[in-house]
């Protein structure tokens, strides 16, 4: 049992896949060809932006974003500790301060009630993160940041496919940000990103930053960096983007059947609010046995993961950074473990998974 069969997916989309692969190999256009483009254009249309900005990595599109609104040394950005590190880093690494928002205990996203206090006379920035495939309440931390001149970027690695109130995530806020990591909802077969944003400025500031800063060649208007998506992984992403909207209803309902099963036998899992979707990047349960629960479902040859399992506040590279009280994110992480969920998963594989949990429940 695979805990995300991308083989499967795989071997239906192959023969788009090779014709994809291979026209970028006739063309021999490797760096921002034409599928790049093509790709811009595709997902601009799925998510209703204005402006898609394809880069090297989720991580690269966050630090892109924060670099085109102008985050300097000593600014603070406010976040979520319960996240996987890019999210924190690329405040970081640009001098600036993470000030980091307790989650709330039931979907594990940024509490919006505990922003508010973190916000100073040098606070320019929010990140939320759309957490296991889920939206955050963008709407209350939009209002939030307009009320106090800040940006929002949504974090949306794990959210590409998922609504919020009938609008697509990565269009939620003035920018968003995701990730074609291949575990992801849309993943490639490497490192990969986008930006998106309705803000002509933004959009054209990042473009620039990608490439080194460039307004055009050899003519330097921002100190960049390497950030380009490779012309490949675009191809890869094209082909899978035909089957990407079945792959998103596929989620949805495995993640629903997942829901009704695990709900009637109590188990407690990551919940999901009414005016969104989730596409369930990852299928979380919170357990108090967690080792034990794992060497169970490992003896029947059942795949987990654990996202996450420390805040990354608790790390010693941010420990200068800790001086906010996240305790729900403490607690959350010594129970969380993720099931195999991919949108390939049979039902008779899901049977056994959530029988086999509940059999160690019990």
């Amino acid at each position: 049992m695979e805990f995300n069969d991308i083989k499967a997916q795989q071997a239906i989309i192959k023969e788009h896949l090779d014709e994809r692969i291979k026209k970028v190999l006739d063309h021999g256009k490797y760096i921002m060809g034409p599928e790049i483009f093509e790709l811009e254009e595709r997902l601009q249309a799925y998510t209703n932006s204005k402006h898609c900005i394809t880069v090297s990595s989720g991580t690269d599109a966050l630090l892109i974003s924060l670099m085109a609104i102008g985050i300097k040394p000593g600014d603070e950005v406010i976040t979520t500790p319960f996240t996987w590190v890019s999210t924190a880093e690329v405040i970081a690494f640009l001098g600036a301060i993470p000030l980091f928002a307790d989650i709330e205990p039931d979907t594990c996203n940024i509490d919006v009630t505990k922003i508010k206090d973190l916000i100073t006379d040098k606070t320019k920035a929010i990140i939320p993160v759309s957490l296991f495939g889920q939206p955050s309440d963008l709407d209350e931390i939009n209002f939030i940041a307009e009320d106090n001149n800040l940006t929002v970027i949504e974090d949306a690695a794990q959210s590409f496919g998922a609504t919020y109130k009938k609008k697509k995530s990565c269009a939620l806020s003035k920018i968003g940000c995701t990730s074609f990591f291949p575990s992801k909802p849309l993943g490639g077969y490497g490192d990969g990103g986008a930006i998106f944003t309705d803000d002509d400025d933004i959009a054209q500031i990042s473009k620039e930053l990608r490439v080194h800063g460039a307004e055009k060649n050899h003519w330097y208007t921002n100190i960049g960096v390497a950030g380009r998506m490779d012309t490949l992984q675009a191809a890869i992403i094209l082909a899978k983007l035909e089957n990407f909207p079945w792959e998103v209803d596929q989620r949805i309902n495995i993640g629903s059947r997942y829901n009704k099963i695990l709900d009637e036998k109590s188990v407690k899992r990551v919940k999901q609010k009414k005016d969104r979707t989730s596409v369930f990047a990852q299928y979380t349960i919170f357990t108090d046995k967690r080792d034990e629960l794992i060497r169970f479902l490992s003896s029947k040859n059942i795949p987990t993961a654990i996202h996450y399992m420390h805040p990354v506040n608790s790390s010693p590279a941010y420990s200068e950074y800790c001086r906010d009280n996240t305790p729900q994110s403490d607690n959350v992480s010594k129970k969380v473990l993720s099931l195999p969920m991919h949108p390939y998963l049979s039902e008779s594989d899901q049977d056994f998974i959530t029988e086999s949990v509940i059999e160690a429940s019990g």
